[in-house]
């Protein structure tokens, strides 16, 4: 078996042997007086009254879908923005980002000439992002009108 995987499987091992120590030291050491109190369902430091299974607003997950929508479109944002505007050299073949030079593995300072989006097709994926961010915002006009914002 080749030895470039030993690291990997040593931590591995030391992951394992830590979660059954302290799995064991929990058991050896613990407290087990056992009480009506502990045996209590316990919800955030108040005794539970009523049903556990009580009705939400729906304003309360309508706000709860709108984050996650306009969290994620985060998501696409960064990566594109980043692939956007890096520039390849054609003639050194040296990737450049925010004005420096990108190391490879070796350190020789060159990579390959196709980080980032091709300048033929920036125009194209531009004009789809602007697409993207025009639909969010119908999408954030649409949330407004139906107040999805306000909270009552």
């Amino acid at each position: 078996m080749s030895t470039e995987f030993t690291p990997i499987f040593l931590f591995v091992f030391v992951a394992i042997l830590v979660a059954v120590g302290m799995l064991l030291a929990s058991a050896l050491l613990g407290p087990r007086k056992t009480t009506a109190v502990k045996q209590m369902p316990y919800e955030s430091g108040m005794d539970p009254i009523g049903d556990a299974r009580q009705r939400f607003d729906v304003r309360f997950y309508l706000v709860a879908i709108v984050f996650l929508l306009f969290d994620v479109e985060l998501l696409y944002l960064y990566p594109w923005a980043v692939a956007q505007w890096s520039v390849t050299s054609p003639e050194s073949n040296v990737t450049v980002i925010d004005g420096s030079q990108s190391m490879n593995a070796s350190g020789l300072g060159q990579t390959a000439s196709r980080v980032g989006i091709p300048p033929a097709y920036r125009d194209l994926v531009f004009k789809e992002i602007l697409l993207f961010v025009a639909i969010l915002a119908a999408a954030f006009a649409y949330a407004w009108r139906k107040e999805v914002f306000t909270w009552r």
